[in-house]
């Protein structure tokens, strides 16, 4: 098991959104914050097996 960090909020609409840290600009969406979580773990694992063309990534270099 890894651990990813996740940026999520509630609309007021009620629907929660959220992304991955490392790849904010696949948001995702979920009725409940834990159907979020489960939408960003399906994102996560297409993201891995390469499923999204032209993945971008964020990290932290040191320079």
């Amino acid at each position: 098991m890894r651990t990813v960090k996740i940026v999520h909020w509630r609309e007021p609409d009620g629907m929660w959104l959220g992304y991955l840290e490392a790849h904010p600009e696949y948001m995702t969406q979920g009725e409940t914050l834990d159907e979020l979580k489960e939408n960003l773990k399906d994102l996560l694992k297409d993201i891995d097996e390469k499923a999204i063309p032209f993945i971008r990534t964020h990290e932290d270099m040191a320079v």
